[in-house]
């Protein structure tokens, strides 16, 4: 997919007006962002806002994150159980200790 994300007034207003006009292309809004397919037209259009705007117009390729690969099992586990916990007002790493659960720095490290 192609990200979107604008930083201006103007720049908000052309993504808008670009998401209504090309509504086949878009994948999701979200104010200031917009998510396009990741098709030559959809970067096009990320493209051409940032021609328009320069600076005030950030386009990033992104891909889904599949929560069920090998390389997030442990985050996802983690996040499962502290979501879980007794008490929401306790921090992550107060909960981790003592648990097989990894580290916040632990976490921190990992490349997904």
């Amino acid at each position: 997919m192609i990200l979107v994300v604008t930083f201006s007034r103007a720049a908000r207003q052309a993504l808008r007006n670009a998401c209504r006009t090309h509504e086949d292309a878009v994948v999701r809004r979200f104010g200031r962002a917009a998510l396009f397919e990741a098709t030559g037209f959809g970067a096009f259009l990320g493209l051409r806002l940032r021609e328009r705007h320069g600076g005030d117009v950030q386009v990033e390729r992104t891909q889904p994150l599949n929560e069920f690969s090998d390389a997030v099992a442990s985050a996802r586990a983690a996040a499962e159980a502290y979501e879980r916990r007794k008490s929401a007002s306790t921090p992550y790493a107060k909960f981790a200790a003592g648990r097989d659960l990894p580290s916040k720095e632990r976490l921190r490290e990992q490349n997904v």
